[in-house]
């Protein structure tokens, strides 16, 4: 990395840091006057301890011994509780001062560039091949519900506020500001509804994403040329809240409606902003009065959801609009008029598709119900043969406008399926138009679906929704060819995929695949699958989409997402890059402007590249033995600590897994199932992943990788898999990934459980296979360091891990005050929960 860079992320960022920091610290906000002044010797003992080898006990114990003397166990309680708010707030104050300086630093990012790409197709004659595919390419960004770090509209504003004032060195009113976050409460006083995770994204939507994606498209007509670039659809957002319904009980009929109505809503009131902004500029008489009309419109359709404005409506007054100014004014001002129009073509009357996900099971039960009520079965679906399902399923009729059931579960589920050709007519056809379905592992979890959507929907002529079937386990992985064969060679379902635009979209879970797999194995599997499906599609002539559940960090499929894009082979279909980002993303990655323009720019680019370097994309056979046999041996060891009898037991009592379901991060329970026995089935990947964060051990994002690479070099084959980090991008691309896991990762913190009487062996297991994965990748990478070739991000991920240190130690103190059963366990349960919020938003990706 040049110095340039590192001196730059000195100046901007971390100089910066150092200076508010210590206003800040100097500001009081509780009765514990001193925690500002005692908290950066408390990151000094507790980094100083850990690097000795101290326990968290001893150095929480030993720092209050001698600086706090005549505290009493309460009165340590009440420090620890305020250091933790004090921490988190700095938190805050370090994002707000890097966001601030990404305008500036973003140029150092190593990564894709549009411009770049432009200039490289010319000189490989490929400019033609580059337009065209920009122009049947898009980027769609799907918001999920899994809400790991919101913040109160009031802190998000207060950011917003710290972002400007810093920028210009503002520094009284920065003091202020300052003053006013340590007064404020990060965290939500209730669990948020679906319908408060729904607003908040909306809130980013309204602020962010509407003029962020109207800027970026004319941006890119502008740099292109309009006569080349015409594409509304080059970025899409997708929603999930209150449309996703696996596994969260409080996502009902009524939700979607409400939280379809919001979005409707709340992007009339984009428009009707604009057209009010507009009208100060086209001041001419006739444009006056169809610009009135139409904001007379937009003002009844933002506040009534039963006033519905078509998308076709709108267009209209403003193309009537177009023509006026072109033919009496001159096309004064006509490009704001256009840029406006733009934005109607992108977002419609729906502002982002709200996609609706069920799993599997569910469609069971409701299907075993509807066809009891029919008189087709008696017990259950196992009364018909194979043959006679699938001709129930795709020939017959049965009316369920008069059904009903006691489960509430599959009653709404019904409700559900029959309100979404209404909210289709209400927000237009993309306003709805994609059911998911999660754990797919057979061609039932499909066909379950189309025949409920047929028998309970109303359709006024064919099915207007995509069924994707989401594979997220490895079994899911490996039926998904024969799945998708089984589907294609049923005419009903071939017919309705043709009256689709001869278009499937099949979705793949990191989040699931890699707590089913391990890291390397799930990622790899995903790859393959990938290349399986697209050549079944081909072959059936249908253009195949692939919609990736990835999460933020590596071990839910997150790191560079760019990167692993542009490392798809030339055999996995590119027609469409679909993510789907959650809260920490969502803030750090697509948080403001600047950053969604430039993350955005880097996912087009990503799905470019395929075009310029599909030849070195490609993998040989000798190259794919390579990876098969690394991920099948890393898949033996992770499924080896699976099988530990201590696995569960261990995430259970020595982590801070049972306290998720406590705090007020989302709204859904922290696993599927109701049992009360623990199950790694059951376990929400958030909270699997977000508990190994939590334990600074990261196991999800690398276990595996380094017994399987340390048996490589006992044979003498190192130097294959040097070659292989050097020529395969993909390879590359999960072992740089991988890296950030192993960064983030720190066993000094939980050392002490290596003479845990119960679970030392399975630390020690956990702890060797780290040290031994650090070192073969960097190893097998000739990397002097982790994240070696990745400066700026590894000096971030270096700051933050400082920032939150203190509060980890506090956390550890928690909970080994909680297994000795202290007098005060209520208040450290309370603790340990308080504490999980500081260290999600210092990761920024850890659940």
């Amino acid at each position: 990395m040049h110095k340039s860079k590192l001196t730059s992320f000195d100046e901007l960022v971390l100089t910066r840091y150092h200076i508010y920091n210590g206003l800040f610290l100097n500001l009081s906000y509780t009765d514990e006057n001193n925690v500002g002044h005692l908290l950066p010797l408390l990151n000094r003992v507790a980094a100083e301890g850990l690097a000795k080898g101290k326990d968290p006990e001893t150095i929480i114990n030993g720092f209050f011994d001698e600086h706090l003397k005549a505290s009493d166990s309460e009165a340590r309680l009440s420090f620890m509780f305020s250091a933790i708010q004090y921490i988190e707030r700095q938190v805050v104050l370090y994002d707000s001062i890097e966001d601030a300086a990404f305008p500036e630093m973003k140029g150092f990012n190593d990564g894709l560039n549009i411009s770049d790409f432009l200039q490289l197709a010319e000189r490989k004659a490929k400019s033609e091949e580059i337009a065209k595919k920009l122009n049947d390419f898009s980027v769609r960004i799907v918001f999920t519900a899994h809400p790991t770090q919101f913040y109160p509209r009031s802190v998000l504003d207060i950011i917003a506020d710290l972002r400007v004032l810093i920028n210009e060195d503002r520094i009284s009113e920065i003091d202020r500001k300052l003053h006013q976050l340590g007064l404020t409460s990060l965290l939500n006083k209730d669990k948020p509804t679906p319908v408060d995770e729904a607003t908040n994204i909306i809130h980013y939507q309204r602020s962010v994403y509407y003029n962020a994606i109207g800027a970026l498209y004319t941006d890119l007509r502008q740099e292109l040329g309009a006569a080349h670039f015409d594409n509304p659809n080059i970025v899409k957002l997708g929603f999930w809240p209150g449309g996703d319904r696996d596994g969260n009980p409080f996502v009902t009929a009524e939700t979607t409606a409400q939280v379809a109505d919001e979005l409707r809503m709340s992007l009339m009131k984009c428009y009707y902003n604009d057209i009010k902004a507009l009208s100060r500029r086209l001041s001419f008489k006739s444009i006056e009065s169809p610009l009135e009309a139409l904001r007379e419109k937009l003002y009844s359709a933002m506040f009534s959801s039963e006033y519905v404005l078509t998308y076709g409506q709108i267009l209209e007054a403003l193309s009537e609009v177009h023509r006026e100014l072109t033919d009496k004014y001159h096309s004064l001002f006509i490009e704001d008029l256009e840029a406006v129009m733009d934005k109607v073509r992108i977002f419609k009357t729906h502002f982002a598709s709200m996609d609706i996900r069920q799993d599997h099971s569910v469609h069971i039960r409701v299907m075993t119900e509807v066809l009891k009520h029919s008189g087709h079965i008696k017990n259950g679906l196992d009364d018909l043969k194979d043959e006679e399902l699938v001709r129930i399923l795709t020939e017959e009729e049965i009316n369920l406008c008069d059904f009903s059931s006691e489960s509430a579960l599959v009653q709404d589920t019904i409700k559900n399926i029959a309100q979404l050709a209404t909210i289709q007519q209400k927000n237009g056809q993309e306003g709805c138009e994609r059911y998911i379905i999660s754990n797919s592992e057979d061609k039932y979890s499909v066909l379950f679906v189309l025949a409920l959507l047929r028998w309970a929907g109303e359709w006024q002529d064919a099915i207007q929704m995509d069924v994707i079937p989401l594979f997220e386990t490895m079994d899911g992985m490996d039926n998904s060819t024969d799945v998708m064969n089984a589907l294609f060679a049923l005419p009903v379902y071939r017919q309705h995929v043709s009256q689709r635009g001869d278009t499937q979209t099949m979705m793949l879970g990191f989040s699931d695949g890699t707590k089913d797999g391990g890291y390397l194995q799930a990622n790899w599997n995903i790859f393959k699958c990938k290349e399986n499906l697209t050549q079944v599609c081909e072959q059936q002539g249908v253009r195949s989409i692939f919609f990736d559940g990835r999460g933020g960090p590596p071990a839910r499929g997150g790191g560079k997402t760019h990167r692993f894009y542009a490392a798809q082979s030339d055999q996995i279909s590119n027609n469409e890059i679909q993510i789907t980002i959650q809260g920490q993303t969502i803030t750090s990655t697509y948080g403001t402007q600047e950053q969604f323009n430039y993350n955005c720019r880097q996912m087009i680019a990503a799905g470019l590249s395929n075009v310029i370097y599909g030849d070195e994309n490609q993998i040989s056979d000798a190259n794919r033995t390579l990876m098969e046999e690394l991920a099948q041996r890393s898949f033996e060891k992770y499924s080896a600590l699976k099988q530990h009898p201590n696995f569960i037991g261990y995430l259970e009592e020595k982590s801070t897994l049972k306290y998720y379901s406590k705090a007020n991060i989302g709204s859904r329970p922290a696993k599927r199932g109701a049992d009360k026995k623990l199950t790694l089935s059951d376990l929400r990947a958030i909270s699997f992943v977000g508990s190994w964060s939590q334990l600074k051990q990261n196991v999800p994002g690398y276990f595996g990788i380094g017994t399987a690479l340390g048996e490589m070099q006992d044979n003498g084959r190192l130097d294959e898999y040097k070659k292989l980090f050097k020529e395969v991008p993909v390879f590359r691309a999960l072992i740089l990934n991988s890296m950030m896991s192993l960064a983030k990762t720190n066993f000094n913190l939980t050392r002490y459980m290596s003479e845990d009487p119960v679970y030392s062996e399975f630390w020690e297991i956990l702890h060797e296979e780290f040290e031994l994965t650090k070192k073969m990748v960097l190893d097998i990478s000739d990397y002097d360091q982790l994240m070696q070739e990745e400066g700026l991000s590894r000096a971030s991920v270096q700051a933050r891990e400082s920032i939150v240190l203190p509060l980890l130690v506090i956390q550890q103190y928690g909970l080994i005050q909680i297994q000795k059963n202290d007098m005060l366990k209520t208040g450290y349960e309370k603790l340990v929960t308080r504490s999980l919020y500081g260290n999600i938003n210092a990761s920024r990706n850890s659940a």
